[in-house]
């Protein structure tokens, strides 16, 4: 297996994109990366793109096919593929290219993922978000995904030590990461106050423990790291892809508070890299609600079970602590276009190893890790990159 860098990325800017359609989006990350990667269309091997619910979201299948089309890479016949994990769609994208490049396949491929979700009511985006779950089981008897996650935080609090003010500090931290990101959706920082006097969800989420409704995309360039240095002086070598599966349905697990998906892929991506939690300098979760957030530390092997509330309490997960966690801001700030979202993670991760993170730059940032989920944790993707 060889080894693979990414060599350019590109992001567009994050919110309700109304002047913008879903093919403007995925054209202008991929320019972006494609630029940014000094890299012709020609040289491009195949596409991978994340994508969860263009059919619902804006009544477009065939989005592969769509994307090479628009991208102007059809009539070369460039082999585009969509692919589908829910909220994770955007991390399996990434990890296809990889594979593929990986593999000895292909030589130059672009990972992507977009999303146009504010086309449709958002009765219609929380429908199609439900799709997420298992809906014979969960959906048709009105679960909703805060619904589900409002069940794992409740389960987490009875079990574990963790306040209602460490949980709203999760949104805190990542809004005032996310107003030091100029393509978050959200650009102000809040307080503990705002997020205790916001709108009940689910109990006990309240409006801003809830990532939001977003439009965006995102799209990096893999290359074999014996060819980077052809297109770029920044490569950035991917360490290790992970991939774990579970049941879709959350009355399904084992433990309702702990996603062994992430556990699982976790391991495995540490395994891959031969690398432990301690070496990483910083983290993108999947922080769809702040609950999440506090698990994934927890199940990424970061810290022990119920220790994740009060460190958060303690700054160590904040810009200048032990292990900055969401530097981009996060789901929560920076916004959540399902199927882009994994892709962003990898982007914030690039510019932080290349020292391009402006004012939310990690100091010495040498190796990162990304956390991508789909539904409640059936699935999940972990990656490893490293200078």
């Amino acid at each position: 297996m060889r080894d693979v860098a990414v060599i350019g990325i590109g992001c567009t800017p994050f919110g309700e994109k109304w002047g913008s359609s879903f093919r403007d989006l995925f054209v202008q990350a991929g320019t972006m990366a494609l630029e940014d990667a000094g890299v012709a269309g020609e040289e491009i091997g195949a596409m991978y793109v994340g994508n969860m619910s263009a059919g619902r979201f804006i009544e477009q299948e065939h989005v592969g096919a769509l994307i090479a089309d628009y991208a102007g890479l059809a009539t070369a016949h460039i082999p585009s593929t969509r692919v589908e994990a829910a909220c994770a769609s955007g991390g399996l994208s990434f990890r296809q290219a990889f594979i593929a490049v990986a593999s000895g396949l292909e030589e130059i491929v672009v990972a992507a993922g977009v999303e146009k979700m504010t086309d449709v009511g958002t009765g219609v985006s929380v429908d199609a978000l439900a799709g997420a779950a298992d809906r014979e089981w969960e959906g048709f008897v009105g679960a909703t995904f805060p619904g589900l996650y409002a069940m794992i935080a409740t389960d987490y609090m009875n079990r574990y030590p963790l306040t209602r003010e460490q949980l709203a500090q999760v949104a805190v931290k990542n809004h005032y990461n996310g107003a030091r990101n100029p393509i978050a959706q959200f650009s102000q920082e809040i307080t503990i106050e705002t997020v205790l006097s916001s709108s009940l969800v689910a109990d006990p989420l309240r409006l801003f423990d809830c990532s939001p409704i977003t439009d965006g995309a995102a799209a990096v360039v893999l290359a074999p790291l014996e060819r980077a240095r052809e297109y770029t002086d920044t490569p950035v070598r991917v360490l290790a892809s992970a991939q774990a599966s579970d049941t879709i349905a959350l009355h399904d697990r084992r433990d309702i508070s702990t996603l062994d998906a992430t556990v699982a892929a976790g391991k495995r991506a540490f395994e891959m890299a031969q690398l432990s939690p301690r070496d990483i300098d910083l983290v993108e979760v999947h922080d769809c609600f702040t609950i999440a957030e506090i698990c994934a530390i927890e199940d990424l092997g970061f810290c022990r079970k119920g220790e994740a509330g009060r460190l958060t309490e303690e700054g160590v997960t904040a810009l200048g602590g032990d292990l900055p966690v969401n530097t981009s801001g996060g789901l929560k700030a920076c916004g959540h276009p399902v199927g882009a979202t994994g892709i962003k993670q990898v982007c914030e991760v690039v510019q932080q190893l290349r020292g391009e993170a402006g004012r939310r730059q990690v100091d010495g940032a040498r190796i990162g890790m990304t956390h991508n989920v789909g539904g409640t944790g059936a699935t999940v993707a972990v990656h490893i990159l490293g200078v």
